[in-house]
């Protein structure tokens, strides 16, 4: 049916590039791009000999040249972008250049700042919508399903939604004393920024893990998360219609939260450049270099993730509480594509939301997140390939 350019080489497109090949009816053809070629290939060498049919190219994510040259050699019907969030613009210039369908897990942040929001794609939106293609912003697991379960709560169960906590538990064990599960850089600028929520029309900022609540998760039991600023708050205060408050939790195991205490007193968190042995770095890039790879966790992962929303809203003038969660075993994800399950939340929904545009389900020229499109075939298929959910209609509440 298509061909699927997709930029990156990490355990997201690991994941990504193993399920584009289970789905080879509509994914016919992919190229894996990324600034190593060895990992690419890697990758090809792994899954080469299957219906889809795949190739590697080497490019520079942060040179537009490079990628519209890529792009009008290869000639994909769309960009699946698992680079890193400082490449979303110069991919989608490079796709409205080449007139090339995009889609990516994570929005925007500039390299010099720890502050992601969606201001600067979503400033793309009629420059996409008069080349006549589609961007899907957003669409891993949270930001991405956790928006399609808003939308779905919304189409189905609620007149209006007044409440959303949206849940995120890691409840697997690497045995590791320390490591990230997705890229190092990325996970501790997060956690280490303020924390944010939307009340009453108005954000409300915390401090770094100022807020601590715990939670009986299904099928893990209870855990401590904190209040944490996350990217899909922005686009849901705007597309979910009477919200009046939305917050995003996330575990920490105690052991985390000391080492990254430690790791940010002495400097190594910082994204400031410093001068070492007459070279400039980025102490936070050094830390990188020196944690486990997050996509080597898999063998060693044990233990399951809990990713959910819960819904608190109207429905026929009476009101009505909703859960919609997923529950992923990292052993599982293992087995069948190599990787631990944070890599797998992401990678699945990326390339489902890949097949929506293919399909035509999701595709109408414009800017997009995930929670603006219709939610029922995206739902459908999470069944299918690896991420069921599942409801509760009488859920423990978060205070």
């Amino acid at each position: 049916m298509g061909k699927a350019l997709i930029i990156g080489a990490g355990g997201v497109s690991s994941v990504v590039v193993h399920k584009c090949c289970q789905n080879s009816d509509v994914f016919e053809e992919i190229c894996i791009a990324s600034r190593t070629k060895s990992k690419c290939d890697a990758l090809k060498e792994k899954l080469d000999g299957g219906k889809t049919k795949i190739s590697t190219a080497q490019v520079d994510a942060d040179n537009i040249d490079e990628l519209i040259a890529l792009i009008n050699d290869f000639k994909p019907d769309i960009v699946i972008n698992v680079a890193l969030p400082y490449q979303d613009l110069t991919i989608m210039d490079a796709c409205l250049a080449t007139k090339t369908h995009y889609l990516d897990t994570a929005n925007y942040e500039p390299p010099d700042t720890a502050k992601f929001e969606y201001k600067w794609q979503w400033e793309y939106r009629e420059k996409f919508k008069e080349a006549g293609i589609t961007a899907v912003l957003g669409c891993g697991f949270d930001p991405g399903v956790t928006g399609v379960f808003s939308a779905y709560a919304q189409k189905h169960h609620f007149d209006e939604i007044h409440y959303i906590d949206i849940l995120d538990a890691n409840a697997g064990d690497h045995g590791y004393p320390f490591a990230t599960n997705f890229n190092p850089e990325i996970n501790i600028r997060e956690v280490t920024s303020k924390g944010r929520y939307f009340e009453d029309g108005k954000w409300v900022e915390t401090e770094p893990m100022e807020i601590k609540r715990v939670y009986d998760f299904p099928q893990i039991g209870e855990k401590d998360m904190y209040l944490l600023y996350h990217e899909e708050l922005e686009s849901l205060a705007v597309n979910i219609r009477g919200i009046k408050r939305i917050r995003f939790f996330m575990t920490f195991s105690q052991n985390y939260l000391t080492h990254l205490k430690c790791l940010e007193n002495v400097g190594m968190t910082s994204i400031e450049p410093i001068e070492f042995e007459g070279k400039e770095i980025i102490p936070l890039q050094f830390l990188k270099a020196v944690l486990p790879d997050p996509a080597t966790l898999g063998p060693r992962t044990v233990g399951k993730t809990n990713i959910g929303c819960i819904f608190r809203g109207i429905k026929e003038g009476k009101p009505k509480t909703y859960y919609l969660y997923n529950v992923c075993d990292h052993q599982e994800c293992y087995r069948e594509v190599g990787s631990q399950a944070i890599s797998y939340t992401t990678g699945v929904p990326a390339m489902i939301g890949a097949m929506m545009v293919l399909t035509g389900k999701w595709n109408k020229p414009g800017v997009y997140n995930v929670e603006e499109f219709d939610p029922d075939p995206f739902m459908e298929e999470l069944n299918k390939w690896g991420l069921p959910w599942n409801e509760d209609f009488n859920p423990q509440l978060v205070d």
